[in-house]
């Protein structure tokens, strides 16, 4: 009688090939509990083997799927292709994602190409800023649900002492609102910002805590020095216009406007050709310094509006508010993770292309999750 041998092709211990059947029946009691046992084993180990290797496979997945979704979706500003975004500017499209909800809470609104070849043609440089900008909104709307329309701006007219691109926000404004009527909330973006925090929801960065992080006088900064007592003004009601102020008064780089029927009344007047036909020459900020004037004068409009921290919505790179380059107030701080950089006023002295190369890739950084490096 042979010793029991193991068969890789059956994983089992069995008697030697040549064995006679009569050798394999003539198995001691002691035999035959030794093989059932070393079969047992070997079963055990063949399935603890598939498990662990079924259990590899879902971890691959799952990492990969993980992967994915955290590194390419909301970093993808300079992965996008560059055909999406041109497509979105020169269509103003909406978003395609928005099929199931048409009505967002939120939309947002970017005014792209601006002035393009009106006073010049845009280089080279100018066109990748806006792909950029786009792709970063887009992606930063597509992570969170919430709308977005691009606004082209190609066609305005300059008039020698009568231009007013500044002034289109409140048109483009009141045709998005009839765009999305069941929108609460519209957030305009200028183009030369960059969405830094694309995890941070709107409700969980403003509107959750939104009587915490408001100001609804100008008693904690009034850079203007406007009055602060006026009256019949009610800061009990609702806020419908929340903006920013930096170093030279309001700030409407990116603000937020309510969907309602004291903004689209507020709208009209603010865009009232009679009050810019007044002013047009006066008021150097177009559009911030009427809104600074219905502010100082209008009660019901006071009444109605919000003030956030600058850094909240709206920080600034090191260069903009140059007199007041060592307040802390007004400038983008990593350490605090600010949400939203705008580079307002770069293309005066200051290299646009420059910022939003250093900002689009310090917010990929920052958001790159660790196990991403071990591919990169």
């Amino acid at each position: 009688m042979s010793e029991l041998q193991y068969d890789e092709k059956t994983h089992r211990y069995e008697p030697e090939e040549g064995d006679s059947d009569m050798d394999k029946k003539s198995l001691t009691p002691f035999k035959k509990i030794k093989l059932a046992f070393f079969r047992m084993q070997t079963m055990i180990h063949t399935e603890q083997g598939q498990t662990k290797r079924i259990l590899l496979g879902l971890f691959i997945v799952l990492f990969l799927f993980f992967w994915i979704s955290d590194s390419a979706i909301p970093n993808g500003i300079i992965d996008q292709k560059i055909q999406e975004s041109s497509d979105l500017s020169s269509k103003g499209s909406t978003s395609r994602w928005l099929k199931k909800n048409k009505d967002p809470r939120f939309v947002i609104i970017l005014a792209a190409n601006e002035g393009g070849g009106v006073l010049r043609w845009k280089n080279e440089q100018e066109w990748a800023i806006e792909h950029i900008s786009i792709a970063n909104k887009e992606a930063y709307a597509k992570r969170h649900g919430y709308g977005l329309t691009i606004k082209d701006l190609t066609t305005v007219k300059r008039y020698s002492h009568e231009f007013r691109e500044g002034w289109q926000k409140a048109d483009i404004l009141k045709q998005t609102m009839r765009e999305f009527p069941g929108t609460e909330w519209f957030w305009w973006l200028d183009l030369d910002t960059l969405i830094m925090e694309p995890e941070k929801s709107l409700e969980e960065h403003i509107f959750n805590r939104i009587d915490k992080i408001t100001d609804r006088t100008l008693k904690s900064f009034n850079p203007l020095n406007l009055d602060l007592d006026q009256p019949y003004v009610d800061y009990t009601e609702d806020i419908d216009l929340l903006i920013t102020q930096d170093c030279g008064g309001f700030n409407l780089g990116s603000f937020f406007i309510k969907n309602s029927d004291w903004s689209k009344l507020l709208l009209d007047i603010w865009w009232d050709p009679i009050s810019y036909e007044q002013k047009h020459m006066v008021w150097e900020h177009r559009e911030q310094d009427a809104l600074e004037s219905l502010y100082a004068n209008e009660a019901w409009i006071r009444s109605k509006i919000g003030f956030l921290p600058l850094r909240s919505i709206n920080a600034f790179p090191p260069g903009a508010c140059s007199e007041f380059s060592d307040d802390p107030r007004y400038f983008y701080n990593q350490k605090d993770r600010d949400f939203v950089v705008n580079m307002a006023g770069c293309n005066f002295g200051r290299d646009c292309w420059g910022e939003i190369q250093y900002y689009a890739d310090l917010m990929k950084k920052l958001n790159t999750k660790w196990y991403t490096r071990f591919f990169f």
